[in-house]
């Protein structure tokens, strides 16, 4: 399980999806989720389907990547289903005891799977094609006007970008400590769900010891580069639009404002 989590991770290629600028990655996924929320009926979704597939096959991304990167939330997809299904109002069409399926309830269940399924794979597109450093560089060149109220834009993106740096460091841990562990004899599956809660001290312990460590570590290795922030900071890459950026940032808004009408018209 630990294995089918892939936030963070980067898949370094030439592809299309990664030379594009990462402000306008970073603005493709707002516009995507925006688009993805005002969906409300079939042919939404289906345009903004396609909008998806053509990013994973112009990014070189294999699907099996995002479909195995579901499997931690698996629960969470089908729990919100099965509440969308027995508690939407409308037209009933089989009841049992305190639970009613209506037909809305389906529709809306179903959409909802839809929804969360497009949008965990549309943001996971952008780690995929996007270094974490590219990533840090795009976030505070958007958030840069907040510079002039004092926010400290580059501090919160240095720590996004080290945080998604090192999930997949922290999940390579747990599974070796993990491994470790079941090496000594301990049982993570067996009994109720207190012995199994009970079971994971042995696995927080180390790992929580690991992440202060290499917390540290990274501490004393930005002092010792003389790390004071990003006052007075240059960039080693600067960042410039390029056509190509213009042109896939207007067939986004063509497919947001395509949404849009849809939605309009109940279509």
């Amino acid at each position: 399980m630990l294995k089918d989590i892939t936030l963070g991770q980067y898949f370094p290629g030439t592809s299309l999806a990664h030379r594009l600028d990462p402000r306008t990655k970073l603005l493709l996924t707002v516009i995507y989720i925006v688009a993805l929320f005002c969906a409300k009926s079939f042919f939404s979704y289906l345009l903004i389907a396609l909008v998806l597939f053509t990013g994973i096959k112009v990014s070189g991304v294999a699907p099996k990547a995002l479909v195995r990167g579901l499997k931690p939330i698996l629960f969470i997809i089908c729990f919100t289903a099965v509440l969308n299904l027995f508690y939407t109002p409308g037209e009933t069409l089989a009841s049992f005891w305190i639970f009613k399926i209506t037909k809305e309830g389906i529709f809306t269940a179903f959409f909802m799977v839809l929804r969360i399924t497009m949008l965990i794979m549309g943001t996971f597109l952008l780690t995929y094609t996007t270094s974490p450093i590219a990533l840090t560089d795009g976030m505070e060149a958007l958030l840069g006007p907040l510079k002039r109220v004092r926010v400290p834009v580059h501090e919160l993106a240095m720590m996004m970008s080290i945080a998604l740096r090192f999930i997949p460091t922290l999940i390579e841990e747990t599974d070796k400590i993990m491994s470790a562990q079941k090496a000594r004899g301990a049982d993570f599956e067996s009994g109720n769900l207190i012995e199994r809660a009970k079971a994971l001290v042995p696995i927080l312990v180390p790992l929580f010891i690991s992440a202060f460590r290499r917390a540290d570590e990274l501490a004393v290795a930005m002092e010792c580069r003389c790390y004071h922030g990003g006052e007075g900071r240059t960039k080693l890459h600067v960042l410039r639009y390029k056509p190509r950026d213009y042109l896939v940032l207007a067939a986004y808004a063509a497919v947001l404002a395509g949404v849009l009408v849809l939605a309009r018209f109940g279509l």
